[in-house]
């Protein structure tokens, strides 16, 4: 009788444990649902023909998302982008804290919950001119956040574009991806270069060197790159994907 108590207590434990989580994990998923009403991501032309070479050429510019940031502002003042990986579902406010604790288990709207936030490294700049920016995200198991890199980036076949827009209030850029691989937690693929110098031409070539999918996109040192850095379960390791900043619209 007793071996039955306790094994009823562990189920019910067990089951409260679970309904927590996902319970968690919706009110996460919720919020984000609910502020990419301050963003308009549609970059499908209206399908009407025109035989004008300069709307022909204007259909040809790669379209940013279109972000209301006095509404997100007014939310967080610590908003500082919107990252958005063409042919995913990962669209979300970028964030900058004063340290890379706050925001691990803080939304955007500073709700404590698992899911976090998407942010930049404390240390790395708002205007995004570092050579290498880090922008961190959990590995959310219901695919949330940057629950996806995995799945998308770590093999040939299913990568399903190459280009990361990542918007701020002063410019829209966007960015090539030209890496995707599994690192150490404590790797150097976290440094924050002081200069585009020959160290970090050897870096940028490094990163590409270990990349499971070949994007034949060439990098150099006077590039800027953007690091996106998720867990992968084993807390030894990371997986990140690497682009280089491609131009500014």
């Amino acid at each position: 009788m007793a071996v039955l108590l306790v094994a009823l207590a562990v189920f019910l434990f067990s089951g409260f444990q679970l309904v927590k989580i996902f319970l968690e994990y919706k009110q996460g998923t919720d919020e984000y649902d609910k502020i990419r009403q301050y963003v308009a991501e549609d970059t499908e032309d209206t399908g009407e023909e025109d035989s004008s070479q300069p709307e022909e050429e204007e259909k040809d510019k790669p379209v940013p998302p279109s972000v209301d940031w006095e509404s997100l502002k007014s939310i967080n003042p610590d908003i500082i982008g919107w990252i958005s990986i063409e042919g995913t579902e990962i669209s979300y406010p970028v964030v900058q804290g004063t340290d890379n604790d706050y925001y691990l288990k803080h939304t955007f709207e500073g709700t404590q919950n698992a899911a976090g936030s998407i942010f930049i490294d404390y240390m790395n700049s708002k205007s995004l001119e570092d050579c290498n920016t880090v922008v961190y995200g959990h590995n959310m198991k219901n695919g949330s956040m940057f629950g996806l890199l995995r799945k998308y980036f770590q093999d040939q076949e299913s990568v399903p574009g190459k280009y990361i827009w990542l918007c701020t209030p002063e410019k829209n850029w966007r960015y090539e991806i030209f890496s995707s691989h599994t690192v150490a937690a404590d790797g150097n693929v976290y440094t924050l270069f002081s200069a585009h110098d020959d160290q970090f031409q050897a870096y940028v070539e490094q990163m590409k060197a270990e990349s499971l999918v070949d994007y034949g996109v060439a990098v150099s040192k006077e590039d800027r790159v953007i690091t996106l850095s998720t867990c992968t379960g084993d807390y030894s390791t990371r997986f990140v994907v690497q682009a280089r900043q491609e131009g500014a619209y």
